[in-house]
C-alpha cells in the first residue's frame, strides 16, 4: 500500500511539472515567434526588462571585476548605462540567433509548444529555463509573473546576442 501511495505521489508531481512546463512552453513559443518576426509588442509582453537589466548588470560587473584593467570601468557603469543597454540589447533582433537555435527561422516550419516543452527544465525556485538539448545547460530563464512566463535571464554565451545599430 505504501508503495502505491509513493507511486501515485510521484505521478502527481510529475504531472504538475509537465503541466507547468507546457504552460511555460506556450509563452516561450510566443517569445521566440516575436523574435523571429521582430514583433516588439509581443516581445515586450514576454520580457521582464527590469529583471533582465539586473541580470545583465550582474554579468557585466562580474566580467569586469575579474579583469584588473577593467575594474575602474565597472565603477563608471551606473543605472543610465544599463538603461541604454536595455534599449539597445533587449529587443527581438538581438536574440535572433538564440531563437534560430530553437528552429525559429523564417525559412523553417516552427516547432510548437510541445516540442519547446521538451527543452524546458523546472528550476528548484519555480522558474523554468530553456536548454538547447534536453539535459543541457540553461540558456533562457523564465519567471511566471501575473500568469505570463517572462524572460528574466540569459545564461548563454554573449556571442549569441547580436547588436545591430
Amino acid at each position: 500500500m505504501r508503495r502505491l501511495i509513493v507511486a501515485l505521489m510521484a505521478l502527481t508531481f510529475s504531472a504538475c511539472a509537465t503541466a507547468q512546463k507546457l504552460g511555460a512552453a506556450n509563452d516561450v513559443h510566443a517569445l521566440l515567434v516575436s523574435i523571429r518576426d521582430n514583433d516588439h509588442a509581443a516581445f515586450d509582453a514576454h520580457v521582464d526588462h527590469e529583471a533582465l537589466k539586473a541580470d545583465l548588470q550582474s554579468k557585466i560587473e562580474q566580467q569586469l571585476s575579474t579583469n584588473k584593467k577593467m575594474k575602474g570601468l565597472a565603477a563608471l557603469l551606473g543605472p543610465s548605462t544599463l538603461d541604454l543597454a536595455d534599449q539597445l540589447l533587449v529587443q527581438p533582433r538581438t536574440f535572433r540567433m538564440v531563437a534560430e537555435q530553437y528552429g525559429y527561422r523564417s525559412d523553417m516550419q516552427i516547432p510548437g509548444a510541445i516540442a519547446i516543452s521538451r527543452s524546458l527544465k523546472t528550476l528548484p525556485d519555480g522558474r523554468v529555463c530553456a536548454t538547447k538539448k534536453k539535459d543541457g545547460p540553461c540558456l533562457l530563464v523564465f519567471t511566471k509573473e501575473q500568469g505570463v512566463w517572462k524572460l528574466t535571464g540569459f545564461e548563454g554565451d554573449s556571442s549569441m546576442l547580436r547588436l545591430k545599430l
